[in-house]
């Protein structure tokens, strides 16, 4: 039972490395786009937006193991299970709300293909 403990905490801290990790270099990577000037401000901020909310949503997928892995291997109380679902329905939630944020679309909606305008020679 105490591996079982020891490998949640550890995942839960794999995923707090991730998402400090996904903002200190999605941060300097937007700061030094934007003194660098190669992109116009709009595109560097979307791709700074991106990069954040890839993070989050890594480190929100690795929380909910972290969460389960507990939940069902040391307490699989009746309580316990309703608050992981609670806690699996908010992060659920906060995902879907990155991704609408992120992409502009819920994410169960098909992206926008792109049609290239006919060049004129």
């Amino acid at each position: 039972m105490e591996l079982i403990k020891v490998t949640s905490v550890v995942i839960e801290y794999l995923a707090v490395v991730i998402i400090t990790s996904m903002v200190i270099y999605s941060t300097v990577r937007y700061l030094i786009l934007l003194i660098g000037k190669r992109n116009p401000p709009d595109v560097n901020y979307r791709e700074y937006k991106h990069s954040l909310g890839k993070g989050l949503l890594l480190g929100m997928e690795i929380l909910v193991a972290a969460d389960v892995i507990r939940t069902v291997a040391l307490e699989p109380t009746f309580a316990n299970l309703a608050a992981l679902g609670l806690l699996v329905l908010v992060r659920t939630f906060l995902s879907w709300s990155l991704v609408v944020e992120m992409e502009s679309r819920w994410p169960w909606q098909k992206k926008a293909v792109s049609v290239e305008e006919p060049r004129v020679s």
